[in-house]
């Protein structure tokens, strides 16, 4: 059996996010959240025959925010992969979650459907870095989210922040971190913040108060000793893990392994052939096909973009590794890291070459010389 992840859209949040470009709309009704899952289920359904070959070791319920489910539609979907997957003992079963929009009862139900991991949102703990966010809930809600988890049994928990935020200082930013840290969280994501265009935040930025670039590099460099002195070490370019808590799923991108989405907006690697949906809900909820993007990429499109993914990763790209993949050792690829060496941006690994911490704070420019093509955010 072939290993392979499965991503689910769930795109439905109590308020969309000042920042959020994200596929993501304020639910308007429990009605239309209903016809939502079961357009899914039909869809999850719909992959057993192409995917009768393969077993499932991820399932990573993203968004918007799956919490907003009740715990018969969670039911109903895990029920449906169930029916339609082999799945591995011990998946890793993955939901994003937003402060204040679960419940000891609902997360003791999930633990029973098998998710083990949840990924809550806090990105800040001080109220004015959250109020230009737009973000509803506070520190105190998210704790209270946390500890109910806790609570429910799970052991598996990432707290997500960001960085590079409006009215944030480095010193606001260490005391987020610092707050976390009691809570012996096994893994966190940090990311910094992008202003995307059409957004809230972007139209109001020239009137709110940002941190510098060389203050958001320090903050970045900071975070990544600070959260190694207390446990938490980094594997990728944004995320931080205790020994054994990598996220499974995230890794499946990383490595360039298979993966299915399904749902708007979701995006697939499957069977040598990337793929992905329009945002467009009411043409999925009457059934149509909404895939827009597909395509086959060649051997060198594959080089590339192996080469870009495993330099986001702390381990770098290993030499061995790609020449099990492709058949030839890179040494193209690792010749044209050397002038980073001596800049102190990139440093030779045992296998091959990783990013500095520093030089991951440059990773696009220098992946843009590295690579044939232009990156993307992934």
């Amino acid at each position: 059996m072939k290993p392979l992840g499965l991503y689910l859209h769930i795109p439905f949040c109590r308020s969309k996010c000042l920042y959020c470009d994200f596929c993501s709309l304020p639910a308007r009704s429990e009605e239309l959240i209903g016809a939502y899952v079961r357009r899914l289920c039909r869809d999850i359904a719909g992959q057993k025959e192409i995917c009768r070959e393969y077993t499932l070791q991820t399932v990573y319920f993203g968004g918007g925010t799956p919490t907003l489910l009740s715990a018969k539609q969670l039911e109903e979907i895990m029920g449906t992969i169930r029916k339609t997957f082999s799945v591995e003992a011990g998946c890793e079963v993955s939901a994003e979650c937003n402060p204040a929009t679960g419940s000891k009862e609902l997360f003791s139900a999930m633990r029973s459907l098998g998710f083990n991991r949840l990924s809550i949102g806090l990105q800040s703990a001080c109220p004015e870095e959250l109020r230009a966010l737009g973000r509803t809930h506070t520190f105190e809600g998210f704790l209270q989210t946390w500890n109910q988890a806790r609570q429910a049994g799970f052991e598996n928990l990432n707290a997500d922040v960001m960085f590079g935020i409006p009215y944030q200082t480095q010193e606001s930013f260490a005391q987020t971190l610092k707050k976390l840290i009691p809570l012996a969280p096994e893994h966190l994501s940090a990311y910094a913040l992008t202003l995307e265009e059409g957004t809230p935040l972007f139209r109001r930025a020239d009137k709110l108060p940002f941190p510098g670039e060389e203050e958001t590099a320090e903050m970045y460099l900071h975070m990544v000793d600070f959260l190694a002195s207390n446990g938490l070490e980094q594997y990728e370019i944004s995320n931080f893990a205790r020994r054994g808590y990598q996220s499974r799923h995230n890794r499946k991108y990383w490595d360039m392994e298979e993966y299915l989405g399904l749902g708007v907006a979701a995006h697939s690697d499957f069977g040598g052939v990337r793929f992905g949906n329009s945002r467009d809900l009411e043409a999925y909820l009457r059934g149509e096909d909404i895939c827009i993007e597909k395509n086959t990429p060649g051997v060198t499109e594959r080089e590339n973009e192996y080469v870009m993914l495993q330099m986001r990763l702390s381990e770098g790209l290993k030499q061995q590794a790609f020449q099990e993949r492709f058949g030839h050792d890179g040494k193209a690829f690792f010749a044209k890291l050397e002038p980073w060496i001596s800049k102190g941006y990139v440093h030779r690994t045992a296998g091959g070459a990783a990013f500095t911490p520093k030089g991951f704070l440059i990773s696009n420019t220098v992946l843009s010389e590295i690579v044939e093509f232009e990156t993307e955010k992934r």
